[in-house]
């Protein structure tokens, strides 16, 4: 092997080695499990969900559907009634969300 061989091979394992360091602290960052960041994918669920929802769908209806399971419809319907209290929408119109999930009066 010659000098110029042993530098070129350096240099491709410095590349190397860079990529993996990438890919390293791509996998350190990286949440396996529990809930996850409000990221893209989420916020599409979510507002396909409020969507379906204000078109006058149960909770029911709308995880017969398949997209979403039933704890995280009621996860979004939770987040959706906070964002709703939060901008001063009256008590008459939360009556009438419970009213739409099934709730007793």
């Amino acid at each position: 092997m010659t000098l110029e061989d042993a530098l070129k091979r350096i240099s491709e394992l410095e590349e190397e080695n860079e990529k993996l360091r990438e890919e390293l602290a791509f996998y350190k960052s990286k949440k396996f499990a529990g809930r996850q960041k409000h990221d893209e994918h989420w916020m599409k669920s979510y507002n396909d969900f409020v969507a379906l929802y204000e078109d006058g769908l149960t909770i029911m209806e709308i995880v017969d559907q398949g997209a979403i399971s039933r704890r995280t419809a009621y996860r979004y319907k939770a987040y959706y009634d906070g964002l709703k209290q939060m901008n001063g929408i009256g008590k008459e119109e939360k009556k009438e969300s419970n009213v739409k999930v099934g709730k007793r009066k």
